[in-house]
Formats: structure tokens, C-alpha cells, sequence
């Protein structure tokens, strides 16, 4: 039975409301700021890679329990875009740290799927079945919060390993996608240059 006066939820505080939010140091910056954009892309790429898994986990391809350490990767790097490097206290910086062993273990992984692809001789289309094309988006998504990263790297409000992992987890998501299609059996889309409607016409007046 509902309650009537229910407690004030704690998943609203409106202290966001005139478009400023806080960062893990306190400190309050509008939500067009720079930290705001990457930490946005940032949290859809986590987003795309969660249901990425949820099909992964449905294929019993084997790449889901490797998606979860990504998105809790991911959770980790927002806390390290989320404390500015300039402005924050040596504890802070310490516990938002960004430890470069996960990028050695993102080239391991594409190394491991790299290995048991077919090489690649054509621009392949995001297809595959369900598995690969949502890894597919979260690769495309993951090259704009690296793009969106950079600046705040360059600013120095974030750690330089944040950027080298997105860079690097772009490239585990490609090999993944491919892997996934093999795993399922379907096929790839291969690009081919389409041609133009007067092109099409010369050639269906010269059959």
C-alpha cells in the first residue's frame, strides 16, 4: 500500500536546477563545461556497452564478463574526469586514480580475439547480428568520448591513461564486434562503393 506522504526521494536534490552540478572536489561548474560533455559521453558509452552485453551474455559468446570490468572502467574513469587534477587534494587524486594495467589488459584481450579473426582485407559495415552492431554503436560512441576527453586531458583535469584507454577500448570493441559475428555464424556487410544513379542507368542501358 502507497504511502501517503512518501519521504522525500534522494534521487533529485534541484540543486542542479539553474545548470551547474558538483564535481568530486566540490568544486560547481556549469553542465556545458568541458568535464560535463566528456563525463556524458563517457556515461552513453557505458550505457550502449550494457546492452551490448545483454545480447553478448544472450549468445554465450564469451565477451560479456570482459564488458562488466570495461563498464566498471568506465565508472572509474568518470571519477578521474570528475576530479580536476589542478584543483583537487592529494587524496582525492589518489583515490580517482587510473591505473595504466587496464590499458595492458584491453591489448590482451584484442590481441587474444585478433587471433582467431580472418584477416581483414575490406572496410566491413556495422552488421553481423545483434551482438556485433551494438558493439559496433558503442565503438562509435567510445570514439566521441575520447574526442570529447582530449581537452580535458590537455587542460590537465584528467589523467592521460583515461585517454589512452578509450583510445584503446574503441579498438577491443571493433575485434569484439567481428568476433561476435563469427561466434553467431553471420555474416559481415562488406563496403562497396555505391554507384551513382547515372552510372546505374548507363549500365542498365547497356544490358
Amino acid at each position: 500500500m502507497a504511502t501517503e506522504n512518501p519521504k522525500k526521494s534522494m534521487l533529485y536534490t534541484r540543486t542542479g536546477d539553474k545548470g551547474e552540478s558538483s564535481l568530486y572536489n566540490g568544486e560547481r561548474r556549469l553542465k556545458t563545461d568541458r568535464i560535463f560533455e566528456a563525463l556524458g559521453a563517457v556515461d552513453e558509452l557505458n550505457s550502449s556497452i550494457g546492452i551490448a552485453h545483454h545480447y553478448c551474455k544472450k549468445s554465450a559468446n564469451g565477451l560479456d564478463e570482459q564488458l562488466i570490468e570495461i563498464q566498471c572502467n568506465l565508472q572509474d574513469i568518470g571519477s578521474n574526469i570528475a576530479t580536476p587534477r589542478n584543483d583537487s587534494s592529494e587524496t582525492q587524486i589518489r583515490n580517482t586514480a587510473f591505473d595504466e594495467g587496464h590499458i595492458d589488459k584491453l591489448e590482451s584481450w584484442i590481441d587474444h580475439l585478433d587471433s582467431q579473426l580472418p584477416p581483414l582485407r575490406n572496410f566491413i559495415l556495422p552488421s553481423g547480428g545483434e551482438s556485433s552492431i551494438f558493439l559496433h554503436q558503442s565503438r562509435s560512441i567510445c570514439r566521441r568520448a575520447e574526442r570529447t576527453t582530449i581537452p580535458v586531458v590537455e587542460a590537465n583535469d584528467a589523467d592521460e591513461t583515461v585517454l589512452k584507454y578509450l583510445n584503446r577500448l574503441s579498438d577491443y570493441l571493433f575485434a569484439a564486434a567481428r568476433f561476435a559475428a563469427k561466434h553467431d555464424g553471420l555474416e559481415e556487410n562488406v563496403y562497396k562503393k555505391a554507384k551513382s544513379g547515372r552510372e546505374a542507368s548507363i549500365q542498365t542501358r547497356a544490358l
